[in-house]
């Protein structure tokens, strides 16, 4: 029997779990192996691997169609699947091209809770590989109810998909918590109708790391903080109606024309501000959410929530997570704590953090209120200008690096050269960690580094001490 006929003997037994069918440990299996045949950009340039390529592909196609039934809302997106592989295959295994598959995928039209999804394409996987090998991925909606009445009113996202893992190859075993289109390899870019976020990985992970960074800092938890750790499927609706309302935020409000400028070189602490004005706009909505009595129950209930997930994700995940190069990320984490700390709701005392929760909600939404001002005004500022109104409301602060040329001011930059130029003055490490954030940096360094691959069904560490 031949490597071809041996690799499309796939059968699917569909009284199992979907990641339990032999169909899908073929699939992934043959998945796996061909990315070893693979270049970075999706191609198999040996033709000495070739045959067993095809070979895999045989076995990828052969399985797809086997579990294609268990997923009747995606069938004309599978038969394409079949057909753009097939392609690849007769073509020999250059730069692939699935937009015909691709456009066909649209899980944004049917978000029901509980709905699976088999997912198979040549990507990169955003925080994870940056090689587009062919990865696949079982997932499953999430969409509580309480989601789909905020999303049916003002909370309108119609691309927004949330999701979980039920199985994955090794592109998604990192810290990529997403699933977008334009990470796949096709001929030409599309508009976009849908981005889907794993809310359950986001929760673990944020559950994983508030457990440890509570016992490291000897903060005590509010009762309904302290459920968030303790309750997976509390925490992921959570982080979903967080998710909502932040991924609707970037083409909303008075922006600097394009807030993210596309394509172009700008100071990495703008994307520090954008990011941070989406989340402190959910954390906002949020508290009108749970102060409105009008609000269904959950909606509050969430809401609540939400404000917690919000400050704590910011203050112990994304502070201290990745490298200190333009991390724009860790930059929104450290304003964030500073704001706080500055304006007396959150102490640093006696080795123990305390936080003044009733004054929260206040202080946190000024610092939401003074990016909107920086981009209310940003429309009648030049491109530096604005630049430069927004380092001074990080740096103010923030405390930047002493050998920072743009904390010394407009005269020492070269403002009349390319914003390049400009923008090159900028420190990869532009404002350091602070001596709390480095000694704490140091007790969660192995903590943060656990959640790499985290999903939904991985445990919390047991014992007193257990996550440090």
């Amino acid at each position: 029997m031949s490597a071809t006929a041996a690799a499309t003997a796939v059968a699917s037994t569909p009284n199992l779990p979907v990641q339990d069918d032999p169909a899908w440990h073929a699939l992934k299996a043959a998945a796996i192996e061909f990315q070893g045949l693979q270049a970075q950009d999706g191609s198999v340039p040996d033709a000495a691997h070739h045959e067993r390529a095809a070979a895999l592909v045989e076995t990828i196609t052969a399985a797809v169609a086997a579990l294609a039934p268990r997923f009747p809302h995606d069938a004309e997106y599978l038969r394409l699947l079949g057909a753009d592989f097939r392609a690849w295959a007769a073509g020999g295994f250059g730069v692939p091209d699935f937009l015909d598959s691709l456009e066909a995928f649209q899980p944004q039209q049917h978000r029901v809770d509980g709905l699976a999804h088999l997912v198979v394409f040549p990507m990169y996987t955003q925080n994870g590989s940056r090689n587009r090998y062919v990865e696949a991925v079982l997932v499953e909606v999430v969409w509580p109810e309480f989601v789909a009445e905020l999303e049916a009113g003002q909370y309108s996202n119609r691309l927004f998909v949330p999701i979980r893992f039920l199985d994955f190859t090794p592109g998604y075993a990192t810290n990529s918590a997403v699933l977008f289109p334009e990470t796949v390899a096709m001929r030409e870019v599309p508009t976009f109708t849908w981005g889907a976020i794993f809310a359950d990985r986001e929760a673990a992970r944020f559950r994983r790391v508030l457990d440890a960074a509570a016992k490291v800092t000897n903060l005590e938890l509010p009762e309904d903080a302290a459920e968030l750790v303790a309750d997976q499927k509390l925490a992921q609706e959570t982080f979903v109606m967080w998710d909502l309302i932040h991924d609707r935020t970037h083409m909303r409000g008075d922006l600097p024309f394009d807030p993210f400028m596309i394509k172009q070189r700008m100071p990495f602490f703008l994307y520090s501000l954008e990011e941070l004005r989406c989340d402190l706009t959910a954390f906002r909505e949020s508290v009108k959410i749970e102060r409105d009595e009008k609000a269904a129950p959950e909606a509050r209930r969430h809401a609540k929530l939400v404000q917690y997930a919000v400050i704590f994700d910011r203050i112990f995940r994304f502070a201290i997570t990745g490298g200190r190069v333009r991390n724009y990320d860790g930059l929104g984490g450290q304003l964030l704590f500073a704001w706080m700390h500055q304006h007396h709701v959150l102490h640093w005392t006696d080795t123990k953090l305390a936080i003044d929760w009733d004054q929260v909600p206040e202080v946190v939404s000024a610092l939401g209120d003074a990016i909107d001002e920086l981009y209310w005004r940003s429309i009648d500022r030049p491109k530096v200008a604005h630049w430069l109104a927004a380092y001074e409301l990080v740096a103010g602060t923030v405390t930047p690096h002493p050998a920072s040329v743009w904390a010394k001011g407009p005269d020492a930059l070269p403002l009349a050269g390319t914003p390049r130029e400009i923008t090159d003055q900028v420190l990869d490490d532009e404002f350091p960690l602070s001596m709390f954030y480095e000694a704490l940096e140091k007790k969660m360094r192995s903590v943060i580094a656990s959640t790499a691959g985290i999903t939904g069904e991985t445990a919390l560490p047991a014992g007193p001490g257990a996550a440090e």
